[in-house]
């Protein structure tokens, strides 16, 4: 103790002080994406994504700051998760910041109110810029105020040249940590939410002729996954994977991303995606590597079926009201709609889990010319579960609906007969479903023809009707509706 005692009174003596016990600041490293050891993408079919990133940081040992650089400009920060994949956890979090106040033209103007820049016009008679002393005294509008020597001025045609970058601008987003580090490398782990990416599944059905005499054909269909990312990052060599189902997010704000026509011609016509099912979603995983550059739309193949099944079906469609009142000519010249169903099993060359999408529908002409006949969305589909796609309506199939008869049998129960024309203007017969919703505790007195009791409140008939001719249903129902 006395030692210690005679050593400071030397050093004050000297004209010396006692050494400074506080701490500096901690150092600073920074971790770009040419560090990425691994990266991975899964996105989701409502507009956002999950990165994994794994980079190898050099961050030496004790209180340090990373400022981890390109990631996504649409960052989700507090899903933000980071570890250290070293043995023995040598890295403890203790902050992280996002930094997203870019450096921009305008950011200048406003972090610089207050203080004093350059400008530089150009002077003809000198030949050269001429250099002028000013301070900002406002910047609003996109429009700053000077003051230059002892005049206040805007609109000054001259270029703006600054000392230095303020420390909070940054020319790109970043996630800032403050660490405790008790390795000096390691590899590091950050995955994170992000809004700007989007997938779609859209599908290219092209149908052969019919048989003679059937409603059935064989098809080819192509499904195509197109991937957007809009998130100002890119990620190069990214293992890709889709989720498709409905994931529920707390967070309503969900970011549409507009679609493009643009196809990447650069990818094969092979199945590329692996399925899987994923908790109560599908999970779909690309067998290579892919880049996707920022602001860039992609196409991959997601499956190829050749010798599909396809059962075409012309439906004619009630309405569960008609049964409550009198009505008489309900309807004439009704069209009728067309739909294509298609199984979705492995017998039919199929049986993958499909995204929902569109389908676009082709059929060749007596040319061999490929036309378009067609388009429609369809929902998640699981295997083994049939597809119905509208194509629009018949040109020379159209029908009549007339109530011959309306009875009120009590307050609660009416009794109706109805007939239906159906008249068929092609050159071959076609089967046509009738399809009648009706609702109440019904019961079909009589009828012309067969009919079937689809489910409590629908029932239907299936005539065939002749080429250029008529079919005609009647039927008498009585419904009770309390």
């Amino acid at each position: 103790m006395r030692t210690h005692c005679l050593a400071l009174a030397a050093l004050v003596a000297c004209g010396g002080a006692p050494p400074a016990q506080t701490a500096g600041p901690p150092a600073a490293h920074v971790s770009r994406s040419d560090a990425r050891k691994a990266v991975s993408v899964t996105v989701y079919n409502d507009g956002f994504g999950l990165v994994r990133e794994i980079r190898d940081v050099d961050l030496g040992t004790g209180r340090v700051s990373l400022e981890f650089r390109d990631v996504s400009s649409r960052i989700e920060p507090d899903s933000v998760h980071v570890k250290s994949l070293a043995k023995g956890s040598p890295l403890s979090i203790l902050e992280q910041n996002y930094r997203y106040d870019l450096l921009s033209p305008q950011k200048l103007l406003e972090k610089y109110e207050g203080k004093k820049v350059k400008l530089y016009r150009w002077n003809k008679e000198l030949g050269k810029d001429e250099e002028i002393d000013a301070e900002i005294l406002a910047y609003s509008a996109g429009q700053p105020v000077l003051k230059v020597g002892n005049e206040i001025t805007y609109g000054v045609p001259a270029r703006f040249s600054f000392p230095e970058v303020p420390k909070n601008l940054i020319a790109e987003p970043s996630l800032v940590w403050l660490l405790e580090s008790t390795a000096p490398k390691q590899p590091l782990e950050v995955t994170y939410l992000s809004q700007g990416f989007g997938w779609s599944a859209d599908y290219v059905l092209t149908v052969g002729d019919e048989a003679a005499g059937s409603a059935n054909s064989t098809a080819d269909l192509t499904g195509w996954v197109t991937l957007q990312n809009e998130t100002s990052t890119t990620y190069e060599n990214a293992q890709l994977k889709l989720v498709a189902g409905n994931v529920q997010r707390v967070h309503p704000d969900v970011t549409t991303i507009a679609k493009s026509a643009e196809k990447d011609d650069e990818e094969d016509n092979k199945k590329q995606f692996n399925e899987e099912s994923f908790f109560e979603y599908h999970l779909y995983t690309l067998d290579r590597p892919t880049t996707l550059l920022s602001n860039e739309q992609k196409q991959v193949t997601l499956l190829e079926g050749h010798g599909v099944q396809v059962h075409r079906q012309l439906i004619f469609y009630g309405a569960s009201y008609y049964y409550r009142g009198s009505y008489g000519d309900v309807v004439s010249n009704q069209k009728v709609g067309v739909f294509l169903e298609i199984k979705n099993e492995e017998a039919n060359h199929l049986g993958m889990p499909l995204p929902k999408g569109t389908v676009r529908v082709y059929k060749a002409d007596k040319s061999g010319a490929v036309q378009f006949i067609g388009e429609d969305s369809i929902d998640h589909t699981p295997r083994d579960e049939k597809l119905r796609i509208k194509m629009g309506e018949s040109f020379d199939v159209v029908g009549d609906r007339k109530q011959l008869d309306f009875k009120q049998i009590s307050s609660c129960v009416d009794e109706t007969a109805w007939e239906i024309s159906l008249r068929n203007h092609k050159d071959v017969a076609d089967e046509v479903l009738v399809n009648e919703p009706i609702e109440g505790d019904w019961q079909i007195l009589s009828s012309s023809m067969p009919y079937e009791k689809k489910d409590a409140h629908t029932f239907s008939f299936l005539p065939k009707v002749p080429a250029r001719g008529a079919v005609k249903i009647t039927y008498r129902v009585r419904v009770t509706w309390c």
